[in-house]
């Protein structure tokens, strides 16, 4: 057994591309196979240094049964998204063992390419593209290596980054007249959509606060003109009835063509991206007048897509933020936003019968409750203590301590206990614009819960008890509303002001990447068309566009490598003169003749300029073919040219 014939500096730098390939995706890969892959990349590297034997085949096939073995039963398959990426990175990271032959390697590199691409069934982001750039140069970088073994790395670097210049406008076209297909481009299996971050279809104490720690975007919204006052952005989204003593769930609803309210003022238009969160609810600015062709609206006022969110959608919207809901509850809503579990909470049942007994209707114990919130002394925070068996209780009088979900959960159990019907409502409170490109983002830092209830005669009131007791909550974001210390993402801390423009400039980056590269559909397909003078493409036009296209960049190619070739080759330039001279002596060069075969024949008809002849062309050769020449050499030939006379 021999190790590679790569000479080492190349079979480190394809090692180096390979490292890129399969780095991003330690992050989800099992901890052993890390180790393992870590283990096999240091294995190579030794034995290249020291040049000793690569391992014998029983030997990696071993490695490659007890890997496979330990794929399938980490994820009780092989096949899917995750399982079948861990097996490529196994199976790349044991060829390193075998590469005897040129097959190897350009099974390496090969491998690599496809393992770069699936970086994408995890992330589509500006950063992910970099890095895949960069795995893609450093490898092709490493295939010209494995071609000529004798250049040294710089110089395929520069050949690598030549060849992707060449490659990208026949890229660019691809892009943009390749027939779009709707949905997303990276479809992948049900288990590519388990880490996606956002608001649950349940909520418990603790689960809106974990989840605003997370600084990642839930959606951008660009208003078609002055966006509404802060504390009017309520963001609508799932609604909760059930409660089982500690879990909020939603309860009985139903689609509904339209919704009863009245409106004040004039309708807020305003076009929201939405990322994916893979469940069904599309956000809106309470209260929604006009809905897109793809949602409907639930007897809660909820806007629900069709399909689950699995990939980033954009849709128009108008909205009304002063509203009054003037639609009828039936006796099954009702009912539902009355019920209350049994034997939870008795401090708080207690609190709520006085009301009722003293208190002159809904309105005085709605009322009542708001200034009990407002004037006991609670502490809004993002790490609320562990609360028992009776949470409401524990939080009304002992902590005192709380999220969002704290105190709308209380407040609504204090309400049903005292006879007013009322409900949770979840979703997302405020958002910033960016000054950069206008679009208001909107964070999972601002996810948020709030309350409905309901007044006969007046509908469904919404009442926000965190806005009772921590006003700045709804009127400044989270950061102001928070204690100093809290644990607040990085980038939410909005009082730095060199982290706040990064931030800015960042968000206005990739809203840019996700609107015209993520984003770039067939609608929006059709709108650059259009502008390019193609109102209604179909297929068949789009595919002959895209053929000329390609074969017009190929022919610019090459006709500009032919130029190149002359006129930035010095030698050759020189050479050409050379030929000139003797050309009109009566001695032409034919199109398939070498300088080598040319002087030849060059010596036998001028025997007495044959060692100027020779001393030329070996110069030429030697600058033309072998290794990079310098100045002095190419100044020496045109002199000697220069001086010859047939």
């Amino acid at each position: 057994m021999t190790p590679s014939a790569l000479p080492l500096p190349h079979l480190l730098w394809l090692m180096t591309g390979l490292a890129l390939a399969v780095a991003p995706h330690t992050l989800w890969l099992p901890w052993w196979v890390s180790a393992t892959v870590a283990m096999l990349f240091l294995w190579r590297v030794w034995l290249g240094r020291s040049r000793a034997a690569l391992p014998p085949r029983w030997l990696v096939l071993a490695l490659t049964i007890a890997n496979v073995a330990g794929v399938y039963f980490w994820y009780r398959t092989i096949f899917g998204r995750d399982a079948g990426v861990t097996l490529l990175v196994v199976l790349l990271s044991l060829k390193l063992m075998e590469t005897r032959s040129s097959r190897d390697l350009y099974v390496m590199v090969f491998l690599a390419y496809f393992l770069a691409l699936a970086h994408f069934f995890y992330s589509q982001t500006i950063q992910t593209a970099a890095l895949t750039l960069a795995t893609v140069l450093a490898t092709t970088s490493a295939l010209v290596g494995i071609n000529a073994p004798a250049r040294s790395i710089p110089d395929n670097v520069k050949t690598a980054c030549w060849m992707l210049i060449q490659a990208g406008p026949v890229m660019l076209l691809l892009f943009v007249l390749f027939p779009r297909v709707q949905g997303p481009l990276w479809g992948v299996p049900q288990d590519a959509f388990s880490g996606l971050t956002g608001l649950s279809d349940t909520m418990s104490p603790g689960t809106i606060s974990q989840l605003s720690q997370s600084d990642a975007i839930a959606f951008r919204v660009k208003f078609a003109g002055a966006p509404p006052r802060r504390n009017q952005l309520y963001w609508r989204g799932p609604v909760f009835w059930d409660f089982d003593g500690r879990t909020w769930r939603p309860g009985p609803v139903s689609l509904r063509r339209d919704i009863q309210y009245e409106s004040s003022g004039t309708p807020v238009d305003y076009e929201l991206t939405l990322e994916p969160h893979n469940h069904g609810w599309m956000f809106a600015l309470e209260m929604p007048a006009r809905i897109p062709p793809s949602g409907r609206l639930t007897s809660d006022y909820q806007l629900l897509s069709l399909q689950p969110v699995r990939t980033r959608i954009r849709y128009a919207l108008s909205s009304y933020p002063d509203y009054r809901a003037t639609g009828g509850a039936g006796p099954r809503e009702l009912a539902a936003a009355l019920a209350l579990p049994p034997d939870y909470n008795p401090r708080a049942r207690a609190l709520a019968r006085e009301w009722r007994r003293t208190l002159d209707g809904d309105a005085a114990i709605v009322r009542q409750a708001i200034s009990f919130i407002r004037n006991a002394g609670f502490e809004y925070t993002l790490l609320p203590p562990l609360l028992g068996r009776h949470s409401v209780d524990e939080f009304l009088f002992d902590t005192k301590q709380g999220f969002c979900e704290h105190f709308a959960s209380s407040f609504v159990f204090l309400m049903r206990a005292a006879g007013v019907p009322a409900r949770v409502v979840t979703g997302y409170q405020g958002g910033d614009i960016n000054p950069i490109d206008d679009y208001m983002v909107v964070r999972q830092t601002d996810a948020h819960a709030w309350t409905e209830v309901w007044f006969a005669g007046n509908g469904w009131t919404r009442v926000d008890p965190t806005a009772a007791a921590v006003p700045a909550r709804v009127e400044s974001g989270i950061t102001a509303a928070v204690p100093g210390g809290a644990a607040l993402p990085l980038l939410a801390r909005v009082n730095i002001d060199w982290l706040l423009a990064m931030r800015y400039n960042w968000d206005a980056l990739a809203n840019k990447w996700n609107q015209w590269v993520l984003g770039y559909n067939p609608d929006r397909q059709r709108e650059v068309l259009s502008w390019l003078g193609v109102p209604k493409p179909d297929w068949q036009t789009m595919a002959m566009m895209l053929f000329w296209g390609v074969a017009g960049v190929l022919l610019a190619i090459a006709l500009g490598l032919v130029r190149s070739i002359r006129r930035d080759d010095p030698a050759q330039r020189v050479w050409l003169r050379f030929c000139g001279k003797l050309r009109r002596a009566g001695l032409t060069r034919a199109s398939s003749e070498g300088p080598l075969d040319f002087a030849s024949r060059v010596v036998g008809r001028l025997p007495l300029r044959a060692a100027a002849v020779r001393t030329i062309v070996e110069l030429y050769v030697d600058l033309r073919y072998g290794p990079p020449g310098n100045r002095h050499s190419v100044s020496r030939l045109k002199y000697l040219v220069r001086e010859f006379r047939p």
